[in-house]
């Protein structure tokens, strides 16, 4: 943030710096001291004289966060750095409750949204705490507007990662602004922009790349081995227990991704794992070849997507997943623009089907069943089916033979097998073909809880364009085969 000036004027280029690091990297210990910096030695160097450096006049440096006690911490370590140093208590007035200069005035001082006349001021330096934990943009509005009386003021944002909310500022501010100046779509020579985060490809379990959300680790001293075994320990006791929330909160903080934890995202946290769980198609339908499934069918909207999924019991224990959709040909386009996703890409490899005209008629679903026991040697034992729109289909098949079983969409009966699904996602209990429309379902999919803490998926709003159909069908076959299995004592049938 410091290293270059412009030539021309001896100001400092940036004014503006973005640094998100994962938790215990010592952000505001940091940021102490460049508050002290700004308080004791911020200055512009003239062109052609540099000898003749221009301190600010009453500084002012804020220490900016969303509540006052989180605004006090850059503060205290700047406090106690300053009373530790023989050098920087001659220059500073430090006292209990405020910081000054002993010559120049100003101010050093914490500031919360609780803080008055907040607008009041002519900042050199602004430290925004943990911008992640801000709900709205005001204090960062209101310091930035204030730049301008100063020659080369700086606003230092520190953050992790945080809750993927939807009107976080600082999200807004990752997205729109210090991602793409990172990626070369936006160029602002005034803007500081430092990420260090695990990358979307990046298998969180690795050791070895936790250091790209915890700098620190690349230093060989007793706090960086301490940090080391409390990330490891945190890592383990998170994927140990399978607890969603505490997944969650080890990628949050250590491996400093965003999260989407606002949603409560079914699959936060086990999409890596899941992915890593695939195997060729190919080699999926050797492995499961003339063995029994159940089949689950998810019947919307007749005009969107709707779905069935095969469920496989292996002789080692794991289970076989595999899901289908289908959309209406004459819909497709219309549906990949809303939804954003390739239908018909999709479709041509195999993925799902597109149906003639503007409805899926259940025929096609029919028969995309009865095709897989003629094709593959699938022996079918139930078809189950959500009774709210797979009623008619249901009845057909049962003529043709089919064992149908409704699952009723309460929480007594899919908060079990939809929590056992995830947890046999993250224990590696779970084989799939790498269908990109079941994945893209799976991470859409947003669980819904009542106060006993039972779960069931849902979309985040009833008209949601981010579909979760081959998820839902998916854990209807599941309910039956875990029962048939033998894997749980829930009572099936409940509302």
């Amino acid at each position: 943030m410091f290293g270059w000036v412009h030539k021309d004027t001896g100001r400092r280029r940036f004014r503006k710096a973005f640094n998100m690091r994962a938790r215990g990297n010592v952000k505001s210990t940091e940021m102490s001291g460049i508050a002290l910096y700004g308080m004791c030695g911020d200055c512009v160097y003239p062109p052609g004289h540099p000898e003749q450096k221009v301190y600010e006049d009453s500084p002012e440096v804020e220490c900016a966060a969303v509540d006052k006690d989180q605004a006090k911490r850059v503060w205290l370590d700047a406090k106690k750095m300053g009373e530790a140093s023989p050098d920087i208590s001659k220059r500073l007035r430090i006292k209990r409750t405020y910081i000054e200069h002993q010559s120049r005035g100003g101010w050093l001082r914490p500031l919360s949204r609780d803080t008055k006349n907040k607008d009041s001021g002519a900042p050199c330096i602004v430290i925004i705490d943990e911008y992640h934990a801000h709900p709205t943009s005001e204090i960062h509005d209101v310091l930035y507007s204030g730049f301008g009386k100063r020659q080369q003021s700086l606003m230092a944002i520190i953050t992790t990662a945080g809750k993927d909310a939807e009107n976080s500022p600082c999200k807004k501010e990752y997205d729109t602004l210090c991602c793409k100046i990172l990626d070369g779509e936006i160029v602002d020579e005034g803007y500081f922009v430092m990420i260090r985060e695990l990358d979307e490809d990046d298998d969180p379990h690795d050791e070895a790349l936790w250091v790209k959300a915890n700098p620190i680790l690349q230093e060989d001293n007793e706090y960086s081995r301490i940090l080391l075994e409390q990330i490891r320990d945190e890592h383990n006791k998170a994927y140990g227990s399978g607890d969603p929330d505490k997944i969650r909160e080890f990628l949050i903080k250590r491996c400093n991704r965003w999260q989407s934890d606002s949603e409560r995202k079914y699959m936060s946290g086990c999409m890596d794992q899941w992915k890593t769980l695939a195997i060729p198609r190919k080699e999926f339908l050797e492995l499961v070849r003339g063995r029994e499934c159940w089949v689950g069918v998810d019947i919307s909207k007749c005009i969107d997507l709707t779905a069935d999924a095969f469920v496989f019991k292996l002789d080692d224990g794991r289970y076989a997943v595999t899901a289908h959709g289908f959309m209406p040909e004459n819909t497709a386009t219309k549906h990949e623009h809303g939804d954003r996703v390739p239908y018909k890409a999709w479709a041509k490899e195999g993925w799902c089907s597109l149906t003639p005209g503007d409805v899926t008629d259940d025929e096609f679903i029919q028969s995309h069943i009865m095709d897989k026991e003629l094709d593959e040697g699938w022996k079918i034992k139930e078809v189950c089916f959500d009774p709210y729109g797979a009623r008619a289909l249901a009845n057909n098949m049962d003529k043709k033979g089919y064992t149908c079983v409704e699952i009723r969409q309460g929480v007594q009966t899919l908060s079990e097998p939809t929590k056992k699904f995830r947890e046999m996602v993250l224990t590696g209990r779970i084989v799939h073909d790498g269908s990109p429309l079941l994945t893209w379902c799976l991470s859409n999919a947003v669980e819904v809880v009542d106060n006993n803490g039972n779960i069931k998926l849902s979309k985040k709003h009833k008209d949601d364009s981010q579909r979760i159909d081959l998820a839902s069908a998916t854990i209807n076959a599941f309910v039956r085969a875990l029962l048939s299995a033998g894997e749980t004592d829930w009572q099936f049938g409940a509302v």
